[in-house]
């Protein structure tokens, strides 16, 4: 396209959001409008994209980060026949693909859930590391982002490793509109204040005026070019560009504009230009999905392994058997033994350093371009990768977590170590799967089993030692149980998992010699969990104590009791779990203090049993 075009798309992409702002009654036209010509630019000459085939493997890839602005991602989809006028105008109503935010679930050409700021660059280093690294079909990828979400630490975490990895594959543009959803930004107008931060990261630089055509042209062709560094577009934009009655004012953000029809008129009036876009050159995916026979590591009965120690080898004896199987660590790889998979396959192998909100994301971004990627780090540091972790989950995204160090079982380390919360906070995640083995072969299998799952997985694994109490051919279904110790005799029912079902095998056949009969269950899927296991065990028990290395919240013991939240009664139901604060102490230390080791539980095994006999 020539200027005059290029100018004309950029405001037909100005009304094309006004309008649709203005038929939901919400949403943020002037967002939208300040990046207009930026977009308008990019879809005409540089965006390398085939709308037939979004799963194309040399299509460029395009992430809007700054989500909110979605009317302009919508115009942008009409001006390339992508979607037409009627849908344009169903934004932000029951049943249309297009909401207030863009998600993958709904359009096949939105690579990832946004609108939670500052993800859509490291999400974009995750995706670009896979086109540099792995895919090797020389797709770009393009980030819009906004100038306020710049001042999330995530954005830095990604532009550090960008340039670190010297990732010329990666392009993003900032619509630095000046102002934010209350007022200013920090920085507002200054670019050089933005640019100083990102060449100190080693990343090219280029200033524009934003609603220049031909200069914002000129900087994406150079961003092109530039090899050895990735490249960041900061472009000086006014929020509200073209009307009066909204440019560059404060106080507008996330609504439709006051007169729309005024609006529209100021902005030349409705336009139904067509965009072609350029198709991109030929390729083929490169990655296997098998390529050999999976080779599990197999342990004997009665060896003490760690569970951690049986995750590494089977994730090295995975990707030995699955081309398709990527590792991130977060610097703790000698820790979560994922080292051992980057010593077999150091080229799908990809550190991340002590940067837990970046590996999730760059987990994401491999997924998109259909790796199967497990990220590791401890348990404990999981929590601040969260809001990762549920945009992963709004997009859809299949990733596997693996966290180490679980618990207070972990001992001397104290509580910043101890991973307490992980389970509650993955269990919270929409269509996750939990996972807590207790043993190095029950690992080795659920780690093969997650590859296979959807959305969001979950493994738990243990640092010190436990015992192997399974053989290695027994199987564990996603969503099962064991049931170790059970007689016609039992009196009650313990549930435990990970370190705490070996805690609850030495009360069982203490009790027993004893005289009390006690059912054990193996509860290794935490999520989906046995429901019909667990219904029989009350059924023939009558109650059920359940014990956890986790805070009694959201863990082990409520995941229980979901399984009787049907309406049927609730089984006598006794729960022991961390609840106070941990010091430093021995692991044995830690779980009597905690009142989890195997007297904890016999204690309680016969008050409940006690009382129900009283009762």
């Amino acid at each position: 396209m020539k200027t005059r075009q290029l100018t004309e798309l950029a405001q037909q992409l100005r009304v094309d959001s006004v309008r649709a702002a203005d038929a939901a009654g919400s949403g943020h036209p002037t967002s939208s409008m300040s990046a207009a010509d930026l977009m308008a630019v990019l879809l005409a000459h540089h965006l390398r994209y085939d709308f037939e085939r979004p799963a194309h493997p040399a299509n460029d890839r395009f992430i809007l980060s700054k989500g909110h602005a979605s009317p302009l991602l919508y115009a942008a989809y009409k001006a390339a026949g992508a979607i037409n006028e009627t849908e344009l105008l169903t934004y932000r109503k029951l049943g249309s693909r297009l909401e207030g935010h863009p998600t993958p679930r709904r359009l096949p050409w939105v690579e990832t859930a946004t609108g939670s700021l500052g993800q859509g660059l490291p999400v974009g280093v995750g995706v670009a590391l896979a086109g540099q690294r792995l895919d090797r079909t020389g797709y770009r990828v393009w980030v819009l982002c906004g100038d306020s979400e710049l001042a999330e630490g995530s954005v830095w975490e990604a532009a550090e490793h960008a340039g670190y990895e010297h990732l010329d594959n990666l392009i993003a543009i900032v619509d630095v509109n000046r102002l934010g959803q209350r007022g200013p930004t920090r920085h507002g107008h200054d670019l050089d204040a933005y640019a100083r931060r990102f060449r100190a990261f080693d990343w090219h630089t280029v200033e524009v005026d934003g609603h220049d055509v031909e200069a914002v042209d000129r900087a994406c062709a150079e961003a092109e070019s530039t090899t050895g560094a990735p490249t960041v577009i900061l472009a000086r934009t006014l929020k509200g560009k073209g009307v009066r009655a909204v440019q560059d004012h404060e106080g507008l953000h996330g609504k439709p504009l006051p007169d729309p029809a005024e609006a529209i008129a100021e902005l030349g009036g409705v336009r139904d230009l067509r965009v072609e876009v350029q198709p991109p050159p030929a390729a083929r995916t490169l990655h296997p999905v098998h390529s050999g026979h999976l080779e599990l590591p197999r342990y004997e009965v009665g060896d003490e392994v760690p569970t951690r120690d049986a995750y590494g080898q089977a994730l090295a004896a995975l990707g030995s058997a699955r081309g398709d199987i990527v590792a991130l660590d977060g610097e703790v790889g000698d820790s979560t033994r994922a080292e051992y998979f980057g010593k077999e396959h150091p080229d799908r192998y990809f550190q991340c350093y002590i940067a837990e909100q970046l590996m999730v994301a760059a987990a994401v971004g491999m997924a998109t371009r259909g790796w199967v990627p497990y990220a590791s780090t401890f348990a404990a540091f999981l929590t601040r990768a969260h809001d990762f972790v549920r945009m992963a989950s709004i997009s859809g995204s299949g990733i596997n977590l693996v966290g180490s160090h679980a618990g207070c079982a972990i001992g001397q380390d104290g509580p910043s170590q101890m991973g307490l919360e992980d389970l509650a906070m993955l269990r919270a995640v929409h269509g996750s799967t939990v996972l807590y083995p207790c043993d190095a072969n029950q690992t080795a299998k659920l780690v093969a089993a997650m590859a296979d799952q959807d959305g969001i997985r979950y493994l738990r694994t243990t640092r010190g030692k436990t015992p192997v109490v399974y053989g290695p051919t027994e199987e564990f279904p996603v969503g099962g149980s064991k049931v170790l110790r059970a007689s016609f005799e039992d009196r009650l029912t313990i549930v435990a998992a990970g370190v705490t079902v070996h805690e609850a095998l030495a009360a069982a056949d203490a009790l027993a010699e004893e005289g009390l009969r006690v059912r054990v269950i193996d509860l290794y899927s935490v999520k989906p969990v046995d429901r019909a296991t667990l219904r029989e065990a009350a059924a023939r028990t009558g109650a059920l104590l359940t014990v956890e290395d986790h805070h009694e919240e959201g863990g082990l013991g409520d995941a229980v009791l979901d399984a009787f939240l049907d309406g049927r009664p609730v089984p006598r139901l006794a729960r022991l779990a961390v609840r106070t604060m941990p010091g430093s102490a021995t692991p044995a230390e830690q779980l009597h203090a905690a009142g989890i080791d195997a007297g904890s539980v016999m204690a309680a095994a016969r008050l409940l049993v006690e009382h129900a006999v009283l009762v």
